[in-house]
């Protein structure tokens, strides 16, 4: 059976491409949905992250030695040997007793300030001098000692409601502490979108030495941890032989909100991918980005599996290896961050040598980042990843590349 694929979509310029994901994935952007604090890391927020309380939510000693009340020196209040239990106010002390003007006790660093406190004298700062009892034991600074020195006040970091990052932030293990920090179980996130991996080629193998005419699938390895990374949850990888039936099957009856392939994106003898959409009723949004390597990768809407249900997302990556980094950073990546209303994009530096570009089209090109800026690497064809394992960043170089003292944007590399 012979089937025609429906192209004619015009080779899309690399940032329009880009865009062109981008706005697919914001037209569909996941709902949000609470989950435990310890479930939402590498999450979106969906909801901005406000504080349930001010923080610290008491005045706080920031070092272990003494809260003293008024200018020294000071009596000891309590002024027993530490062994003896008590005489000092420590973490996880609820009620302080009140502190007198004149008067001093030993405190812990994290522990509330005592009622009538005015500052915290350091332990190495201080000297107690006098007998066992309390009222002849006095403490005295070595040092000046002014008003709220080394105390916490109650709020110093954020007060009550105030809004500490906005939605769309990444959850990193340092806002699951800020989170935890502020009063907070559970977080609001963006559901993370679906996603099969379809791995296209009867020459892949999944194991063992590459023999005559086979290769390993470098891209089902490379390619799961990224997208993991991205947002999405793995619903598997699949391998699927060069056949538009099987491969038709496939793209109909997946699962998934977003389905990835590798390979058969071009016009080869057994490049199905067209075919196999054209006859699932796909509608092509990107088909070809003037971009190398990478040229041949393509972006459409799947219709649902059953009707009634959600349009899905292809995105074709080529099957050479470095040529499908490119179709990730360029749609796949894009699409899913948009998906999660998460930003995307790269940063940019200035480059202090030139950096080749290409005439018509954008260069994809590895590179090390040292002190004299981006530094090009060598094995960067379209079917190696040599280059790309030793890379700190992908520079994006538009048509005719980018002279010494320009900008350049470096997209980050799968870690």
């Amino acid at each position: 059976m012979t089937v025609t694929a429906a192209r004619g979509l015009a080779t899309l310029p690399w940032p329009q491409a880009r865009d062109t994901a981008r706005q697919a994935g914001a037209h569909r952007l996941q709902p949000g949905a609470e989950t435990a604090l310890a479930d939402a890391l590498g999450q979106v927020l969906a909801e901005p992250l406000t504080a349930l309380t001010d923080l610290p939510a008491f005045d706080t000693s920031a070092m272990d030695g003494w809260a003293v009340a008024g200018p020294g020196p000071w009596r000891l209040a309590m002024g027993v040997p530490p062994a003896e239990g008590w005489g000092r106010v420590l973490a996880g002390c609820r009620t302080p007793p009140p502190l007198a003007d004149g008067w001093a006790t030993e405190i812990a660093t994290g522990a509330q300030l005592p009622p009538g406190a005015t500052a915290v004298l350091r332990r190495e700062h201080g000297t107690v001098a006098g007998g066992p009892a309390p009222a002849t034991r006095t403490l005295r600074a070595t040092t000046v000692l002014g008003p709220g020195k080394d105390v916490r006040p109650r709020g110093q970091e954020c007060r009550s409601e105030e809004q500490l990052l906005p939605a769309g932030a990444l959850v990193t293990a340092a806002v699951l502490g800020l989170a935890a920090a502020c009063g907070h179980d559970r977080l609001t996130v963006r559901r993370r979108p679906t996603v099969e991996l379809l791995v296209l080629g009867d020459e892949l193998l999944t194991a063992g030495l590459p023999g005559p005419g086979l290769v390993r699938d470098a891209l089902g390895p490379l390619l799961q941890p990224w997208l993991a990374a991205a947002g999405a949850e793995l619903l598997g990888r699949r391998a699927v032989r060069d056949d538009f039936g099987l491969l038709r099957d496939a793209l109909r009856h997946s699962a998934a909100e977003v389905v990835v392939t590798t390979g058969g994106t071009a016009a080869g003898p057994v490049d199905f991918l067209h075919a196999a959409l054209a006859d699932s009723g796909a509608r092509l949004l990107v088909d070809g980005v003037a971009v190398r390597p990478g040229h041949p990768m393509l972006l459409a809407e799947l219709p649902p599996v059953r009707p009634g249900g959600p349009v899905r997302h292809l995105v074709g990556l080529p099957g050479n290896p470095l040529a499908a980094v490119a179709g990730t950073v360029t749609l796949a990546l894009p699409l899913l961050h948009a998906l999660v209303g998460r930003a995307s994009g790269g940063r940019f530096t200035r480059t202090l040598q030139p950096l080749r570009g290409l005439p018509a089209d954008t260069r994809l090109l590895p590179v090390r980042l040292t002190e004299d800026g981006p530094v090009p690497l060598a094995f960067d064809g379209p079917a190696m990843l040599r280059g790309l394992a030793l890379a700190d960043a992908l520079a994006v170089l538009p048509p005719g590349g980018v002279a010494a003292g320009e900008r350049v944007e470096l997209l980050p590399v799968p870690t």
